[in-house]
């Protein structure tokens, strides 16, 4: 970490339908923040609280982003709440954008934002005339539906299949009749075959809210049950389709899903073309200095 940590590091905090997030910013990329500062900074009653962590800092000074650089501006390097890393947080790009935007460093409109699962193009609206914030819209690539076609999920002594959905992360998504059969989700849920998913696996629990409306719960990799997955949302919306018999590139016609999250509702839609946007709120809802002695040395 820089000296200036010291003295105290600059955060924000930010939530996408309540998934929230410790915003850092280190646009020089002078931080090293380990897994055990992220997770001491998410920790909901010795921290500051979040599902994750979004580390602002410029493509051109972050190694991992540096390829990179000619295309996005801003890279979002995110944490889960233990301090593992992640290729991308659907969710965690809307803030991302959000906190751009009010930080001046990015212009309502179109921009792109760069992440370890490639770049991703951001639309953020004009806040309403009373102030309220307009939602962001980000495309959040294709989907990828790897082998096996299906696996299974166990929560106690229930299991269900589950379609294998890549969205930059890996999903698992089952349909199920009772969202109160996926548990507590305090643990993960067992996959199998065993060694689909050896970075482990976000699992996403969906029912029927009518036509083309869903609604789910997930246990995150890193993080335990959280309030709203914006690419577990993505991966509900694509299963749901091809569970439903509709694959754009087939039809030529987008489908559109609206997925309730506990945290709120998104609209996700997949384009001919294999595109998946997601479109949702976003909103900064604190700032302030994180005291010196809460990192660990």
């Amino acid at each position: 970490m820089s000296a200036s940590t010291t003295q105290g590091l600059p955060f924000l905090k930010g939530h996408g339908t309540q998934n929230d997030f410790v915003i850092v910013p280190d646009p020089d990329g002078t931080l090293d923040l380990g897994p055990a500062a992220v997770a001491a900074l998410c920790d909901r009653r010795a921290g500051i609280g979040g599902d994750g962590l979004l580390r602002v800092v410029r493509s051109a000074a972050e190694p991992a982003a540096a390829a990179q650089a000619d295309r996005a501006e801003w890279f979002m390097d995110y944490r889960n709440s233990d301090g593992s890393i992640a290729e991308m947080c659907g969710n965690g790009v809307r803030v991302f954008a959000r906190y751009l935007v009010r930080a001046g460093l990015a212009e309502p409109g179109p921009f792109a934002v760069a992440t370890r699962a490639g770049v991703r193009q951001v639309l953020v609206a004009e806040d309403g005339p009373d102030g309220t914030p307009g939602e962001v819209t980000v495309e959040m690539g294709r989907a990828v539906l790897p082998g096996p076609d299906t696996v299974e999920v166990t929560v106690g002594e229930r299991r269900w299949p589950a379609l294998n959905v890549n969205m930059g992360n890996p999903h698992a998504v089952a349909f199920v009749d009772d969202l109160d059969h996926a548990g507590t989700l305090y643990t993960a849920p067992l996959t199998a075959p065993a060694g689909t998913y050896p970075e482990g696996v976000n699992v996403e629990f969906v029912v029927e809210r009518g036509p083309r409306h869903v609604a789910m719960r997930v246990h995150e990799r890193g993080s335990g049950e959280t309030r709203s997955c914006g690419t577990g949302a993505c991966a509900v919306a694509v299963a749901a389709a091809r569970r439903d018999g509709l694959d754009p590139a087939v039809t030529g016609e987008t489908a559109t899903y609206t997925v309730d999250l506990p945290g709120g509702r998104l609209l996700i839609a997949e384009h001919p073309d294999g595109r998946v946007e997601m479109t949702g709120p976003a909103e900064i809802v604190a700032e302030g200095v994180i005291a010196p002695g809460l990192l660990p040395r």
